[in-house]
């Protein structure tokens, strides 16, 4: 989490929106750094900080070229193919230790009545991420740049649940999935409301290893049949769990990366930010 606290997302964010906007020109270094209004230098070593990575380097992964290669080697089995444990750097898949439980109708009942939200805001290399959990688990994991926003929507979703302020260990686990150490991982629960579709179609979307790109046909494949793609896009908008439910690795067949529910830049950073831990 250190990399936030020296690098201010919101210039990297602009940075990767302008070379996402102007990749097919291959925007030199010094264009993007004046972009942000940065020297080239600082630019350079700025960027390589938080991506791991040149901004050239990015670019790349940035293109239609990298997202159609990235989806033949997928291939339409990806979803179907069994991962094994183990801690090999960071290709470790982090759908082996995210679970997820449905809410029964009790426990959502008139809006959360009975339920216990503790909530959490914490630094991650895509902005401020709000976390939040019942006692079964994460219930909603969020990129919130506005945090009194952020209260007022876990409160809308959740209208009658007790809120309060605090950090458990549940928002421990859930934030070190952004480390360089995977070693340190410890199983994360979710405990998420949603009809039984949505909880296959976020199941499912648990299989997608880091780094992979499939596509929203591919997904209703294996959920039920390719007619019900409008409904599994519709299920992954409504994705409550940012990044550990990792709908961002979800494009079109085009190769388009499309929309994201916190917004088509933080999916680009996201997708770029993982493509380059894979060549690490």
């Amino acid at each position: 989490m250190s990399v936030q606290n020296e690098i201010d997302y919101s210039r990297i964010e602009k940075a990767i929106r302008f070379i996402n906007e102007n990749y097919t020109d291959q925007p030199s270094l010094e264009e993007i750094a004046a972009h942000v209004h940065v020297s080239p230098h600082h630019f350079q070593r700025m960027f390589k900080d938080w991506a791991g990575v040149s901004p050239k380097k990015f670019v790349q992964y940035l293109t239609l070229e990298y997202a159609k290669k990235a989806l033949r080697e997928s291939g339409e089995t990806t979803l179907n193919t069994a991962h094994t444990a183990g801690f090999s750097g960071t290709s470790r898949l982090h759908d082996l230790f995210v679970t997820i439980e449905g809410m029964t109708p009790g426990e959502f009942k008139n809006g959360g009545e009975a339920l216990s939200i503790s909530y959490s805001f914490r630094e991650s290399p895509f902005g401020r991420l709000l976390i939040a959990s019942t006692p079964k688990g994460i219930c909603r994991m969020a990129f919130e740049p506005d945090e009194q926003a952020g209260v007022t929507r876990l409160q809308n979703k959740f209208p009658a649940a007790q809120l309060s302020e605090r950090i458990d260990e549940n928002h421990e686990h859930a934030a070190r999935i952004f480390d360089q150490d995977w070693s340190r991982l410890e199983e994360v629960k979710l405990h998420l409301s949603g009809t039984p579709f949505q909880l296959k179609v976020w199941e499912c979307l648990l299989r997608i290893p880091q780094g992979t790109l499939t596509t929203y046909g591919n997904i209703a494949k294996n959920v039920c049949t390719v007619a019900a793609s409008r409904a599994v896009g519709s299920a992954i908008g409504q994705n409550p769990i940012a990044y550990l439910i990792p709908c961002h690795r979800v494009i079109r067949s085009t190769g388009k990366f499309g929309e994201y529910r916190w917004g088509s830049t933080r999916k680009t950073a996201l997708i770029g930010w993982e493509a380059s831990r894979q060549d690490q």
